[in-house]
């Protein structure tokens, strides 16, 4: 549930940024699943990077999956449910606003 500065309108949270983390641990294994559940909420990521450790004669078996996600925070939940269901994988979802400065100045200058 959102705290005091958020604002909602159509379950939506405004003025704020919905970033996920996502960390395997054995990514090889997981991989498949974890795309399974990204290409299903794939209207809800804006953005997706994936990191791992390699070189030319190794590749790391954990992987960290960064998203900017859009959506309702429902469906960014749910999202996160999914993931976290897998063997082997965590999700946290972050979600950053600047609202409350927001608030803060339009009150100031409000006559």
């Amino acid at each position: 549930m959102p705290g005091k500065g958020w604002g909602m309108k159509g379950g939506f949270l405004v003025n704020s940024k919905t970033i996920m983390a996502i960390l395997q641990r054995d990514r090889k294994a997981s991989a498949p699943k974890v795309q399974e559940v990204l290409t299903k909420y794939g209207d809800n990521i804006k953005v997706r990077l994936g990191i791992h450790d390699t070189d030319e004669n190794h590749s790391s078996d954990e992987g960290l999956i960064i998203l900017q996600l859009c959506g309702s925070d429902e469906e960014t939940g749910r999202l996160e449910r999914e993931l976290n269901s897998l063997e082997g994988v965590k999700a946290k979802k972050i979600i950053l606003s600047f609202s409350d400065e927001v608030e803060q100045f339009i009150r100031s200058i409000e006559v």
